[in-house]
C-alpha cells in the first residue's frame, strides 16, 4: 500500500525525510509546510537538494489541512521552547488529527500521559473525530533509552535498575545558535536560568516521558520522577567549533532523571554534556551506556558513531519507518509500546 505524506518543516530533519520519501516506492510526497516566505512556492526537491518532486512548499496551514494525505511528518522546533504560543504544537496536532491525517512528531509527546489528562483527552478526542492516530518518536529519547533497554529486558530474569548514560563532547559541533542560544553554553548561570527556562521544562518533559514509558512497560510503579542539573564552568577560554566559550561561563551540564520506586532509583537516565574535552575530567568520558542490573546483568556501550555521521537523519528515519504502522493502527495515541517493532522495511539498497 502507498501512503501520501506531508512534511511539516524543512530543517535538517525535514529535508532528510523528503529525500527518504523520494526513494521509498510505498511513500508519496503530498505536501510541504515551510515557515519562511523565501521557501514559499519552491519545489520540495529544490529545498531538499534533490530532483524536483512536483510538490510546491506552502506557508499556509489551511492549505495543508485541505491536502489529501495519510500522514503528517511533524518535525519543527518544539513550540514548548520556541515561539510565543507554547501550545502551538498541541493545537496543530489536534487540527491535523481531526482533519483525518495521522501524525508522527519528533518534538516530544512520545508518552503523552506525562503531560496530564487534559493533553491526553485533547489528542484522543481529535483522533476519534478524524479516525486517525498520533505517534511521537526520536532517537534519545525514542530509541536509546527506550527501545534499547526494553529489548534487552527480554533476556532478564530479574531487573534491579535500568540505567542509561549519554556522554557527549560538543567541541566539534559548529553551531553557535544551538550550542550557545538553545543549549545555554557560554552563559552565566543567571542568564542560563533566565533564558533557558522553557528549554529546561521541555527537556525534563522528554525524559520524564522516557522514564514513565519504560516503567509502565516493565510494570514498575513509580512514586516520583526526580531531576537534577550540575553545572561546570570554563576555567579558561575554550576554543570550540561553535566559537570561544569564555572563562567563567557554562561549559558543562550534567543532567540526571530518576524514576523512584519505594525510595530506590529504579530507572536512571544521565546526560553528561561538555563543550570541550577538558571540561570536568571527573565526569564519565567516552562511551554511552545502557545497563540492566539484576540477574542476567547486561550492558551495552557505544559511541555516537553508531548513528553514522548524522543523528538528525536517524531521528527522521525513526519516524519514516513508523509510517505504515501508524497509518494502519487503530485510532488514538500510539506510543512505542502500542506499535509492532519499527523496522527499516524497504530501506535496503545494494552498496555502491
Amino acid at each position: 500500500m502507498n501512503y501520501r505524506v506531508i512534511q511539516w518543516s524543512t530543517g535538517n530533519v525535514g529535508k532528510s525525510i523528503i529525500r527518504a520519501i523520494s526513494e521509498r516506492p510505498n511513500l508519496e510526497l503530498a505536501g510541504v509546510l515551510v515557515f519562511s516566505d523565501n521557501k514559499n512556492g519552491i519545489d520540495a526537491g529544490d529545498i531538499a537538494n534533490i530532483a524536483p518532486q512536483g510538490v510546491a512548499a506552502t506557508t499556509s496551514i489551511e492549505e495543508i489541512l485541505e491536502t489529501d494525505a495519510d500522514v503528517v511528518m511533524h518535525t519543527p522546533l518544539p513550540s514548548l521552547v520556541y515561539g510565543e504560543n507554547e501550545d502551538a504544537d498541541i493545537d496543530n496536532f489536534c487540527k491535523l488529527l481531526a482533519s483525518g491525517k495521522n501524525v508522527i512528531t519528533t518534538v516530544g509527546y512520545m508518552y503523552p500521559k506525562i503531560h496530564g489528562q487534559k493533553v491526553v483527552k485533547r489528542l484522543e478526542d481529535a483522533c476519534a473525530q478524524g479516525n486517525s492516530s498520533f505517534h511521537g518518536t526520536g532517537v534519545n529519547p525514542g530509541w536509546v533509552g527506550d527501545i534499547l533497554p526494553l529489548t534487552m529486558s527480554a533476556c532478564s530474569k530479574t531487573i534491579n535498575q535500568v540505567y542509561t548514560r549519554e556522554v557527549t563532547n560538543f567541541q566539534p559541533y559548529a553551531s553557535p545558535e544551538i550550542m550557545f542560544s538553545v543549549m545555554g553554553f557560554n552563559k552565566s548561570k543567571e542568564d542560563f536560568d533566565k533564558d533557558n527556562a522553557r528549554q529546561a521544562h521541555w527537556l525534563n518533559g522528554l525524559f520524564q516521558e522516557n522514564i514513565q514509558m519504560v516503567a509502565d512497560a516493565l510494570d514498575i510503579e513509580l512514586d516520583d520522577i526526580t531531576d537534577s542539573l550540575e553545572i561546570s564552568y570554563a576555567s579558561t577560554d575554550l576554543e570550540t567549533a561553535a566559537g570561544t566559550v569564555r572563562k567563567g561561563t557554562i561549559a558543562g551540564q550534567h543532567y540526571k532523571w530518576a524514576g523512584m520506586h519505594k525510595g530506590h532509583e529504579a530507572i536512571i537516565h544521565e546526560a553528561f554534556w561538555r563543550m570541550h574535552e577538558s571540561v570536568s575530567p571527573e565526569w564519565p568520558d567516552g562511551l554511552h551506556k545502557v545497563e540492566l542490573k539484576g540477574e542476567g546483568h547486561m550492558k551495552i556501550e557505544f559511541d555516537w558513531s553508531f548513528l553514522g555521521e548524522d543523528i538528525l537523519l536517524s531521528t527522521g528515519m525513526h519516524g519514516v519507518n513508523a509510517i505504515p504502522l501508524v497509518c494502519e493502527a487503530s485510532p488514538g495515541i500510539k506510543t512505542l509500546l502500542d506499535l509492532p517493532m519499527i523496522m527499516g522495511k524497504g530501506a535496503f539498497r545494494l552498496p555502491n
